[in-house]
């Protein structure tokens, strides 16, 4: 069943800096230019820019940010900017085949056996991307499913195939990776790559999700052909989800990955249905299967960015980083640790929404909520299916309640005859004597029992038109298409009349509410105290009070009533010529009534409907004819909308509205005044037919349309919504984002740091979070980075996440010079871990350089072609690798035009000196070079003579800021290499480039922490800046410098204040010295005086926000 699986985290992915206020003239600035940008494709080739004033035209292409995916090859963008169109139409590169990549043409050696499986797909790494078309034998792009870049790593992108992913280094423009399916796996449909860890989500056919982690391998030096004896991205499988059941119908559409956390994944099926996956970490060791070449995967030792103490609170599933530690490279050997363990990954489906299967569909909402029943009602919406389902959604929580396989056939209706039961019929396809098998079923939801109503009846007869069930659930008329109507005892279960053959056909039936149950109940409470009275004599009668006796006999009519008493109801129908007929029932008597003639201006009456002293006929002509019996009047409208196939009176005692469906759309009338509320028709305002109507509240109706819906709209035919507070969840739902701001901003905070109170106190439910976020030994930056992932900021998330690292980094190295200096031992431990390597050059420079290192070394054994060999040999040469690069030059052939220019590369890099002359030389050829538009061979040039410094200013003079700084970080000393990203951010900082946030993060990896706090308090990022500046102070990386100090804290006061925290505010306001003095006398003296207590915080508690 579904509804055992029930809540989920719900994550919206926001802009950067949501929480920091509307965007106005004031705070403008403080905005990065790519923050409210969103990119629009419209078939078939223009791409929209919001907020920018420019439209590029890219032919036959599918935008993927600054690549285009095309037919033929891929379109790069390199000159995207928000402010103004591209200055070109990109350049455009061409994919060949893998099976015409030379690789695969060569013959293999004779000793060689053939490859096959997965080594067979290791050889498609061979694939070419060139610059010139490819021929008309290699096969183009139209096998492609998708095109998506690396986050985890810079300048890489994979192609998506059917049977295989590519890995595309876009520096070396090589395949460097691929990942294959065997024979007999199951093709790929979708890949979603991952940013905190070097790992793919991936879709197949079936269902299936997997989980792909990178390792890289060394094959031993002794194997036989000398290209396997490198290393190699291998994607290992390490989880997967269970498959679904694929039919023609139903099969896999796409997934969607969490943006912040990568570890919950959601599946959309064919069918309607999202099931909600989320990838869990368990202790246990990997299998010792030899032939699985697994290597294990183990825990990190940090969490959220600092060391996990030995007795410190964790959240293991709190996302894909804090599950599995860095993926390694270069063959590192992990560093023993004793808090490192061996984890195994696991999928767990954590919810299930169940969508509705294929149109048509038959609706109809459980009877209305009344005074009598609101202790225990449920708003019950019973949706009958093409396939003979019954899927019954609670409309307050949204969530499917049951799904109940009833009948074998098309549901045509269904009539509740209590809160828990209904009756359903459905009829199967006539045979050639135009009968077919009906089937009505009994239904009772606590149990699911099911029970054909009408026994063995059913088979072969005509088809059952409707079933109308009697106002106070007693009775049942059965409606058939040429046999006359069947009479049934809801209670028993009994055949109460059979009319006969001349019983008249039966167009439109409805049943009276009027009754006559209150005077039978009377009658009998009356019979029941007199019998009371005679049992009872005159001395006991004196003992006993007459309230007690009432209170008993009133106790045994509630138990009896329902079972003893019938009720006489009554119900009327029309038959072919619009003549209204009248019949009575009680008990097992049935009695004609009066016949009304039919009138003449109405055509052949479809449907009725009967609530108070009001009557409503429509008919195939599309007028509505209202009754007012009270007053004996009537009065017909046209509408000229055709056959009125339904109508129905809203519920509520006093409510005349009528909700009337046609071929074409419904409208809504008030029968009191007689005329239209509101009107919905398909082409004008909807562009879906309806298929059935009904009322789910006195003021909401539900419609189910043809498009595979059912919606719930307003009383004027508009979108309904509900608020999230008024929902009947089972468990609480975490999204801080449907608060108010306000709500949202004093939550933050709240949960963010409480100095001024002993203990951290919350009202949050969440067992896990709760216990971490209480723990005394969760440092500042922890919390910082924990909450950042709770309320989903990813701006929040990698400012802490690089600030934490460095302000760690630079606080060791702080306390080992200060310990060198007095005489200590000077040695630095080892560092238990790197910033991720997705950051890029924000991470240090020894890792940086080493991944570098490892990443040439692969481009080195993947060439297939002069161009990647010289490329490769270009990038050793920065990297100050010249032996190898000498080799790569002398590799030229001789017949190759290039020959002798690389062979007198290689020579100058094998006898360049140090001298003073030979230096100068080299410098004025590198500079004339550069002068002449030949940038990259300058740049090497003045690499050889290890004037790397130089080559990045001239990098920077012409706007090459990202090589730039990748150059820095791999050839020059901390002292150089952060004058050249200082100037990044300077630039960064500019109006022109506008990227403030980048800039911050480049700072931090360089240690310019004062320079942060300006900028975050510049930027009106009162809370950041204030709690960045209390986490120097506490590492002791910042200078107590006074104003920066006050003008942030007393800023982050004045914010807590405007929030109704004024226990927060007054803390932050006494330490912002001089500039806190006036806010603490305006907190304290102009207010009234006096403090709250240590717990004002719980009067902003989520739920009651929520409701402000």
């Amino acid at each position: 069943m579904a509804d055992i699986m029930i809540p989920y985290t719900v994550n919206i992915k926001l802009a950067a800096r949501t929480l920091t206020g509307t965007l106005n003239l004031q705070n403008k600035s403080a905005v990065d230019c790519f923050t409210f940008l969103a990119f629009l494709l419209n078939s078939p080739c223009f791409i929209y820019v919001t907020c920018a004033l420019f439209m590029c035209a890219y032919i036959n292409g599918m935008f993927f940010f600054s690549s285009v995916l095309t037919s033929e090859g891929i379109v790069f963008i390199t000159d995207f900017t928000p402010s103004k169109p591209p200055g070109s139409g990109g350049k455009k590169v061409y994919i060949a085949s893998p099976h015409a990549s030379p690789a695969h043409t060569k013959p293999p050696p004779a000793a060689a056996p053939a490859p096959t499986g997965a080594k067979k797909a290791l050889n498609k790494v061979k694939v070419l991307i060139t610059n010139e078309k490819p021929t008309a034998e290699a096969v183009t792009l139209n096998d492609c499913l998708q095109l998506s870049y690396l986050p985890s790593k810079r300048n890489h992108m994979l192609l998506l195939y059917p049977r295989e992913i590519l890995i595309l280094d876009l520096e070396l423009s090589q395949t460097v990776g691929v990942v294959a399916i065997e024979r007999s796996g199951v093709p790929f449909i979708q890949v979603t790559p991952c940013a905190q860890r070097d790992a793919l989500y991936c879709l197949h056919e079936n269902g299936c999700i997997t989980l792909r982690v990178c390792r890289c391998t060394a094959a031993a030096e002794e194997a036989t052909d000398p290209e396997q004896s490198v290393q190699e991205l291998v994607y290992d499988l390490r989880s997967q989800c269970d498959a679904i059941r694929v039919t023609k119908t139903v099969r896999p559409y796409r997934m969607v990955i969490c943006p912040v956390n990568e570890n919950k994944a959601a599946l959309m099926v064919s069918d309607g249905r999202v099931m909600l996956w989320e990838l869990k970490a368990h202790a246990g060791r990997t299998s010792a299967n030899p032939s699985s070449c697994l290597s294990p995967l183990y825990s990190p030792v940090a969490f959220c960015g600092a060391p996990l103490g030995p007795s410190q609170k964790r959240i293991q599933d709190l996302s894909l980083n804090s599950m599995i530690g860095q993926t390694l490279i270069g063959g590192e050997v992990p560093p023993p640790s004793s808090n490192q363990q061996e984890v195994q990954l696991k999928f767990l489906l954590s919810g299930l929404l169940s969508g509705l299967p294929l149109p048509p569909f038959a609706i109809r909402m459980c009877p209305p909520l009344t005074t009598k029943n609101i202790n225990h009602y449920q708003p019950l919406l019973a949706a009958g299916t093409s396939n003979g389902s019954i899927l019954v959604y609670n409309l307050t929580s949204g969530l499917l309640h049951k799904e109940l396989s009833v009948h074998s056939c098309e549901v045509r209706g269904i009539e509740w005859v209590s809160l828990t039961s209904f009756l359903s019929f459905a009829t199967s396809a006539p045979n050639n004597m135009g009968l077919v098998r009906n089937e009505l079923q009994h239904v009772d939801l606590p149990t699911g029992r099911c029970f054909a109503f009408r026994g063995e009846r059913g088979n072969d007869e005509p088809p059952i038109e409707m079933i109308k069930v009697s106002h106070l659930k007693q009775y049942l008329v059965v409606v058939f298409k040429e046999k006359p109507l069947e009479l049934w005892d809801v209670r028993t279960g009994s055949l109460l009349r059979e009319m006969a053959k001349s019983f008249p056909t039966v167009t439109a039936l409805e049943w009276s509410p009027s009754h006559n149950l209150k005077s039978l109940k009377k009658k009998q409470m009356a019979a029941r105290e007199a019998m009371a009275r005679q049992t009872v004599s005159d001395a006991e009668q004196s003992n006993v009070e007459s309230s007690v006796i009432s209170l008993l006999q009133d106790a045994e009519s509630k138990s009896e009533t329902g079972q003893a008493i019938s009720a006489r109801e009554h119900f009327v129908f029309t038959d072919t010529d619009g003549q209204v007929y009248h019949i009575t029932v009680e008990g097992n008597t049935v009695k004609d009534g009066a016949r009304i003639p039919p009138d003449g201006s109405m055509g052949s009456i479809t449907c009725i409907a009967w609530k108070g002293d009001t009557l409503v006929l429509g008919d195939v002509d599309g007028n509505l004819n209202f009754w007012d019996l009270k007053a004996r009047l009537s009065r017909g409208i046209p509408t000229h909308r055709g056959w009125v196939k339904k109508i129905r009176f809203a519920p509520g005692k006093g409510n005349q509205k009528l909700l009337v469906m046609y071929t074409d759309g419904a409208e809504v009338w008030d029968t009191k005044e007689v005329q239209m509320v509101s009107s919905m028709r398909i082409g004008r305002n909807v562009n879906y037919r309806i298929l059935d109507i009904d009322w789910c509240t006195s003021d909401k109706v539900v419609l189910a349309s043809d498009d595979g819906c059912v919606r719930v709209l307003e009383m004027a035919m508009k979108s309904a919504s509900y608020r999230m507070d008024e929902q009947d969840l089972t468990d609480p739902v975490w999204c801080p984002y449907l608060l108010l701001p306000r709500a949202a901003l004093t939550l933050k905070a709240f949960l963010l740091l409480q100095p001024w109170s002993g203990t951290f106190t919350m009202d949050i439910t969440q067992v896990d979070t709760k216990s971490v976020l209480q723990d005394p030994e969760l440092t500042l930056l922890q919390r910082c980075l924990l909450v950042s992932r709770l309320f989903g900021d990813e701006s929040d998330l990698h400012f802490w996440t690089v600030a934490s690292h460095y302000l760690q980094s630079f606080a060791q190295a702080r306390q080992l010079s200060v310990s060198s200096a007095d005489g200590g031992d000077a040695a630095q431990p080892p560092l238990q871990h790197h910033l991720d390597i997705c950051y890029d050059v924000l991470c240090e420079s020894s890792y940086f350089q080493k991944f570098q290192l490892d990443r040439v070394h692969l481009q080195e054994v993947k060439r297939s072609s002069y161009e990647h060999t010289k490329k490769c040999a270009d990038q050793l040469l920065l990297l100050g690798q010249t032996d190898r690069a000498v080799q790569l030059l002398l590799e030229t052939s001789a017949d190759n035009s290039s020959y002798y220019c690389d062979s007198l590369k290689a020579c100058l890099v094998t006898t360049i000196t140090s001298s003073g002359p030979s230096q100068s030389t080299i410098k004025l050829v590198a500079t004339n070079m550069i002068a002449n538009g030949k940038l990259a061979e300058g740049v090497q040039l003045l690499c050889l003579i290890d004037k790397a410094a130089d080559a990045c200013r001239y990098l920077q003079t012409y706007g090459e800021w990202n090589r730039a700084a990748w150059l820095a970080k791999v050839r020059l000393n901390a002292a150089e290499g952060s004058d050249v990203l200082k100037r990044w951010a300077e630039q960064l900082c500019s109006p022109q480039f506008n990227q403030k946030s980048k800039a911050i993060l480049l700072l931090l990896s360089l240690g310019c922490f004062y320079k942060v706090g300006e900028m975050l308090h510049s930027m009106r990022q009162f809370d950041r800046a204030a709690l960045f500046i209390e986490a120097c102070l506490k590492y002791g990386v910042m200078e107590d410098i006074s104003k920066l100090i006050e003008a942030a804290f007393v800023d982050y006061a004045r914010l807590l204040r405007s929030l109704g925290l004024r226990e927060g505010a007054a803390l932050w306001a006494s330490r912002a010295g001089s500039a806190g003095v006036q806010l603490m006398e305006e907190l304290f003296h102009g207010e009234g005086g006096g403090t709250e207590g240590p717990l004002e915080y719980k009067e902003f508690d989520l739920g009651e926000e929520g409701t402000e």
